[in-house]
């Protein structure tokens, strides 16, 4: 499967939102996240596979050249990275996958705790494994639990980041990111091997990393949000739901261009800068078109200045 491959579609193609740079690839600014693709830990019922599956499919089809997964995505009987390489091999020429290491998961799904710096080879060649892949294009060191600020891990990143850039000089990663860091901690980074994206929890009402992200614009490295429009999660279940706070705003833009709350959360994350790129996680293929399509949604200075106005 190839680019050129792909059928015309009437839902906004992937591309809508622009590229950016992930070091030498180039990406479509909307990509898809795999999290939710296997199930989430409180799912009663497995999620179907059949449907995941095509929910890739679908996203390729759609122009979607990003995906972010993990090894540690998983429920009893569902694996993210399974998926992907199941539905997407051979995978198009254009395809970034992105994955992260740093604090595993246990066969029950428990988080362990952070991974000593010389037990990461085992989780990159883990990933590499389970994608059938012979490199990853791009790892995150994921540190800590903390989310929005709040509880990260503010010690050095130095050993953890360096044992990954011995690992990108012998060929098993393509690139590097960080992934639930504080800005120090990037800078730190910087001086070990270039950074590519950082990934951290952020969106409209869940706002505590602007500085970040304007920091992340300024040196030329993608920001990666999660969690920008759904609910954060801990063990077994989630921690957070869409912030209430700015709802009649958000409907109020959201109905102005015929679109839902979620999408317009999304089109303002996406206009924090050319250097953003979101990744929506979704095992329905319904919200995956939604969420592409956000791409083409423009929104005017006036209700950028109104979504601006909400704080989480």
């Amino acid at each position: 499967m190839t680019t050129s491959s792909r059928p015309r579609t009437s839902t906004p193609d992937a591309a809508a939102a622009g590229t950016w740079q992930l070091g030498d690839r180039t990406v479509n600014r909307i990509g898809l996240g795999a999290m939710r693709l296997p199930g989430m830990p409180w799912d009663t019922t497995p999620r179907d596979r059949d449907a995941s599956i095509a929910v890739l499919r679908r996203a390729v089809e759609l122009g979607v050249n990003h995906i972010d997964t993990a090894s540690y995505y998983f429920t009893p009987t569902r694996s993210a990275n399974e998926l992907i390489s199941t539905a997407l091999q051979p995978y198009p020429d254009d395809l970034v996958i992105t994955t992260k290491v740093g604090q595993p998961r246990s066969r029950d799904g428990e988080r362990e705790p952070m991974g000593r710096p010389d037990q990461l080879r085992s989780q990159v060649e883990e990933n590499i494994r389970q994608l059938g892949r012979d490199h990853l294009d791009v790892v995150n060191l994921r540190w800590g639990l903390g989310m929005a600020g709040e509880g990260r891990k503010a010690d050095s990143v130095a050993e953890h980041f360096g044992a990954l850039a011995e690992l990108r000089e012998a060929g098993l990663i393509r690139h590097l990111g960080i992934s639930n860091i504080l800005p120090e901690q990037l800078t730190e980074a910087l001086t070990i091997a270039p950074v590519v994206c950082v990934q951290n929890q952020y969106g409209l009402t869940n706002r505590a990393d602007d500085a970040l992200v304007t920091m992340c614009g300024e040196l030329g490295v993608a920001f990666v949000p999660f969690f920008a429009v759904g609910a954060a999660v801990q063990g077994a279940s989630p921690v957070a739901s869409p912030d209430e706070t700015g709802e009649a705003e958000i409907a109020a833009v959201a109905a102005a261009h015929g679109a839902t709350p979620a999408q317009v959360r999304l089109a303002w994350t996406l206009h924090r800068g050319s250097h953003v790129l979101a990744i929506p996680g979704t095992g329905s293929a319904v919200h995956l078109e939604e969420n592409v399509a956000t791409g083409a949604l423009r929104l005017t200075d006036d209700e950028l200045a109104l979504l601006d106005g909400i704080t989480g």
